[in-house]
């Protein structure tokens, strides 16, 4: 079964505590470092791992103890910490996006070779929610597929961030903010992307804050804030999506996906659970599909397992195939052309229903 495999985390807010949680316990990794740019949060949190220690991000990353970087630093700094990683032959396995830019996502995946390969959130899809989908796309309970819908909509982070900034600055809005999760699971449902659409608007040129010390006041809007698209998958369906920042409500699934004789009704991909329901042609109401694939009671990190026991679920070229297809709807929208995308990604494996006693108990295949 061989030693546990290292860990090194860089960058120690708020979304660590989850993986965390995740990974302290499993007996397939060990956490041996950490690194933050608050020493002293990379200390606390090495204080209580036994064995941690914690480093600068160059001490870390020629550490020969850690064999796999965790970075969960934010996306300015992915592809830096990413690159340093790969050029000191360690893996690398990254929050969402991959790297802030395209061109910078593209360096990353040149980077890597066959001993320090890259892995990239969210990792949220291989969870039972989408992955009972898939199973029942799979297995034809819907007939061939032809289209998907996926909407995400929200009156803007700042209702209830004190801090929304980000969300209006270059490399932020809704398609960046929660694309991820929804076209990571267009891809696993559906296959890769060949070609895509996009059109955008900018109702606001300023947003108020309406929570916190800086209640009141106005922040400049430098992105679109309500992006709409139409993907041409390679398999020949047609997936339409919306990401906004400027609507209050809405009643629509997160994702359907229509086929030939029925339609599946998926959960928010921003969780690892839900219910999925299924409605054939002739049917007179929506029935629920029993769990059938995925990680049961995962938690941020699960895709890192999967990742250092081979697995290829999580790969970097999936998260670039997604970046560019975010890209490419910017690019659409802006120039109003129909763009092909340069990048693809092997559908991976379906993820068995595995329940929380074996994920957990997992160890690294050498």
């Amino acid at each position: 079964m061989g030693e546990p495999h290292g860990i090194g985390i860089v960058g120690l807010g708020v979304i660590s505590g989850q993986y965390l949680e995740t990974l302290g316990t499993h007996p397939g990794v060990r956490i041996v470092a950490t690194a933050d740019l608050t020493l002293t949060r990379a200390a606390e949190v090495a204080d209580g791992i036994e064995g941690c220690r914690a480093l600068t991000v160059d001490e870390l990353v020629a550490d020969p103890a850690v064999q796999t970087v965790l970075n969960l630093t934010i996306p300015a700094a992915h592809a830096e910490v990413a690159l340093a990683a790969l050029r000191a032959g360690k893996n690398v396995f990254g929050e969402k996006p991959l790297a802030a830019t395209l061109p910078a996502a593209s360096e990353i995946i040149a980077a890597t070779t066959k001993s320090a390969w890259a892995g990239c959130a969210p990792d949220t899809v291989l969870g039972t929610g989408i992955q009972t989908a898939r199973a029942a796309v799979d297995a034809g309970e819907i007939g061939r597929p032809i289209a998907a819908v996926a909407t995400w909509t929200s009156p803007g982070h700042e209702a209830w961030h004190p801090n929304p900034d980000f969300y209006y600055r270059e490399g932020g809005g809704p398609l960046l903010d929660m694309g991820p999760y929804y076209l990571t699971s267009l891809f696993h449902l559906l296959g890769p992307v060949a070609r895509v659409s996009g059109a955008s608007s900018r109702p606001k040129s300023v947003r108020r804050i309406a929570s916190g010390p800086r209640s009141g006041e106005e922040i400049p809007v430098e992105v679109d804030t309500h992006v709409t698209g139409v993907l041409e998958h390679v398999g020949g369906a047609i997936s339409t999506v919306t990401f906004s920042f400027d609507a209050p409500a809405t009643e629509a699934a997160p994702i359907e996906v229509h086929g030939e004789t029925g339609t599946l009704s998926l959960p928010d991909p921003n969780h690892f659970t839900g219910e999925v329901r299924l409605r054939r042609a002739g049917d007179d109401g929506w029935s629920t599909v029993p769990t059938s694939a995925g990680y049961e009671n995962a938690g941020r990190g699960i895709g890192l397992l999967d990742f250092v026991s081979g697995g290829t679920r999580s790969d970097g070229s999936i998260a670039l195939h997604v970046l560019e297809i975010m890209s490419a709807l910017m690019e659409s929208a802006r120039t109003g052309q129909r763009i092909d995308l340069a990048t693809t990604a092997e559908r991976p494996p379906l993820v068995p229903l595995t329940s929380h006693d074996e994920w957990s108990l997992r160890q690294r295949h050498d």
